[in-house]
């Protein structure tokens, strides 16, 4: 059956690769909504080539899209926390929503997971897409562990001291994927590895404590799922984000064609390390932020935005970003239930608190 398709995001790298994916597969895939950040001009040009008549553009008409156009799935391709509005309305609405848009279900945490029934939300990062894959292998009573892997960035190998003085181009050069600039400084500060952290725990109800990060520098293995029989199911791949895309859009079954698969025909060599967590504390913080929940996540992932725009600024350097957040998210107390409102008040108080520590 051909799903209908709304892409949030679409000018962005995911939404790119995502109609990408769609170009090569017309017979699966109809285009029926579209919308994008900032970008009228690209957008109208998707808009055009797909034959897309509904386009919004900023989140508040991409929520309103997505309450107004009959589709299977949404793919939330949005950048950060502003996101939540679509997730929650896709969800509201019955879609499948393939999450790339991990701010919104860390963020909104239960707020998000009371809306979704079981398997409406598809992942799309390639960690969990992976650990979607390999727990189809075993029952979720049979699940000891899952582990994550890390590429470790630009800056794999150095100590803590040695990442003092490194510069926003530097924190941009990642070895492996070709992501946006506040994604790729996340990747450098693994920032974006605790945040998966999180993700991984509210989308299969795994504790904190049976979920591992590891580097992998290759990025081959994407992640993996130890069972309680000692076995670990590992999905691998060359790294091509259009593989995890066409899951979400088309979960659970396989698109044709997406990916080149490896080449077993010559020699490979993987290896995997263990998490460096002083030079890299930010995977811890996000297991401490994760446990307290409620509004925590969000103060975390807003603290951050600030702190990576202020190191791009010139003024902070680059292991202030995580200093920032841990700051922040020390000062920050809970009041209240968890809603939009508490949601949208604390991620206004992190961002002003983390800007007066930025100023100093």
């Amino acid at each position: 059956m051909r799903r209908r398709v709304v892409i949030l995001g679409s000018t962005g790298s995911i939404g790119t690769q995502a109609l990408d994916v769609i170009k090569r597969n017309p017979s699966w895939f109809e285009v029926v909504g579209l919308s994008a950040g900032t970008n009228r001009t690209m957008l109208d040009e998707q808009a055009a080539e797909f034959e897309v008549e509904h386009t919004a553009l900023g989140a508040d008409e991409a929520e309103q899209l997505v309450r107004d156009v009959e589709a299977d799935v949404v793919l939330n391709g949005i950048t950060g926390s502003v996101g939540l509005g679509p997730t929650l309305a896709a969800l509201r609405a019955g879609r499948t929503l393939a999450l790339a848009n991990k701010e919104s279900l860390i963020v909104g945490g239960d707020l998000v997971k009371s809306l979704a029934a079981p398997g409406q939300i598809v992942p799309v990062d390639s960690e969990h897409s992976a650990i979607a894959q390999a727990l189809r292998s075993g029952t979720a009573r049979e699940v000891r562990r899952l582990v994550l892997t890390a590429s470790g960035g630009p800056f794999r190998g150095r100590s803590r001291g040695q990442l003092a003085g490194v510069t926003p181009a530097e924190a941009l050069a990642h070895p492996t994927w070709d992501m946006g600039p506040v994604v790729t400084t996340n990747s450098a500060t693994l920032v974006n590895k605790g945040l998966e952290v999180i993700e991984a725990h509210l989308l299969f109800d795994v504790g904190y404590e049976h979920i591992d990060v590891v580097v992998h520098p290759q990025s081959v293995v994407h992640s993996m799922v130890e069972f309680i029989d000692g076995s670990t199911i590992a999905q691998a791949s060359p790294p091509d984000m259009r593989l995890p895309i066409s899951l979400g859009l088309f979960w659970p079954n396989r698109v044709s064609a997406v990916g080149v698969p490896i080449d077993w025909t010559t020699p490979h060599s993987w290896t995997f390390e263990p998490l460096d967590t002083a030079a890299f504390p930010a995977v811890d913080l996000a297991k401490q932020v994760g446990r307290a929940g409620s509004t925590y996540p969000a103060v975390f992932n807003a603290a951050n935005e600030q702190a990576v725009a202020a190191f791009h600024a010139g003024a902070i350097g680059f292991l202030g970003i995580v200093d920032t957040i841990q700051r922040v998210v020390e000062a920050h107390e809970q009041d209240g239930p968890l809603t939009r409102e508490s949601l949208a008040a604390a991620e206004v108080w992190a961002r002003a608190a983390a800007d007066a520590l930025i100023a100093g």
